[in-house]
């Protein structure tokens, strides 16, 4: 198995709404990522669900300034 199918795996997390947004996100812009914004995009994934749809509905930031690039990427869509 591939990294990208890997990534797609770990996209299916347990609330709908955060799976259509991280495997929309992965298959229209993760292609166009730099290797950094790939592998924060990896660690990203590492964070609880709830957290993860806060960040990328905007309604909270994500404490760890690092992902705050690629959250604003991922709600860019």
């Amino acid at each position: 198995m591939g990294e990208y199918d890997r990534l797609r795996w770990r996209c299916r997390r347990g609330l709908l709404e955060l799976d259509l947004i991280l495997q929309d996100f992965l298959e229209r812009r993760y292609a166009e990522l730099d290797a950094e914004h790939r592998g924060l995009f990896g660690e990203l994934l590492d964070a609880p669900d709830n957290d993860l749809l806060d960040w990328a509905l905007g309604r909270s930031e994500p404490t760890d300034a690092r992902f705050r690039d690629i959250v604003r990427l991922l709600r860019a869509g």
